[in-house]
């Protein structure tokens, strides 16, 4: 029996080491890619119905118009990533975001029955990969600046904030193609933008470092067992005192 679940450690260590090393170091990292959206359910002529913010770390690589469908690259990220198949992805996502958006703002002002427009909603798309290797995504809504109403993506529950965000959770929570709409997105879609862009910010890093900070780093590496040699040292000498 010793036998047996001796293997089974030394199976479970091996399967470590069959880990991409790209995992490994994104693991090691808090990472966060977010959206803010700003969607008006009637804008007047020449104002953009619907514009978004993407941010890596909370700084802002990119600026889409959802009507126009115009995005604007607004840090070295932004400029590095915009070719990439991600890229296209996501402005695909923020468009029918965008549209989605307003449609329930739209179809609120009928269901209301009243004749002023409802006021522009505010939507925050959040996806995270902790330091401790677990994943975050969640969805946030508001009006001037307040949340009302939070979509937990991971355990697929709404909670309400505020008062003005019952009639969203309501509506929201009764429907399922919208609860898979936004679980789809932050769960899937953007924790694989997350990786890709964090991949293009690493190397950006990489490249404007200078020498100096560069011969050090080097020399570190040197120095620092990495994750991988560190598994398979331990992997051997279990391997060893199992054998004893």
């Amino acid at each position: 029996m010793w036998w047996t679940a001796g293997s089974k450690f030394t199976l479970g260590l091996l399967s470590l080491v069959l880990l991409p090393q790209r995992a490994w170091g994104l693991a090691a990292k808090a990472l966060s890619l977010s959206y803010n959206f700003t969607v008006l359910p009637k804008a007047s002529r020449g104002q953009p119905w619907c514009e978004v913010q993407g941010q890596v770390h909370e700084k802002t690589f990119l600026s889409y118009d959802c009507g126009s469908q115009e995005v604007k690259s607004l840090s070295l990220l932004g400029e590095e990533v915009k070719g990439t198949r991600a890229w296209q992805e996501q402005m695909e996502m923020l468009r029918d975001v965008g549209y989605f958006l307003r449609q329930q703002l739209l179809d609120l002002k009928l269901e209301k029955y009243t004749d002023r427009d409802p006021l522009p909603l505010q939507g925050r798309m959040l996806c995270q990969w902790r330091a401790n290797g677990r994943t975050a995504a969640s969805w946030q809504f508001g009006f001037q600046g307040q949340t009302f109403l939070r979509f937990d993506s991971k355990n697929g529950t709404w909670t309400v904030l505020l008062p003005g965000g019952r009639w969203m959770k309501e509506k929201w929570e009764s429907d399922r193609h919208v609860t898979k709409f936004f679980w789809n997105i932050s769960m899937g879609d953007c924790r694989s933008w997350l990786e890709s862009f964090m991949v293009h910010w690493e190397k950006m890093l990489e490249t404007t470092a200078s020498p100096t900070v560069a011969a050090v780093n080097g020399q570190s590496r040197a120095s620092v067992i990495t994750p991988i040699a560190w598994v398979l040292l331990v992997t051997l000498t279990c391997s060893i005192l199992i054998d004893l």
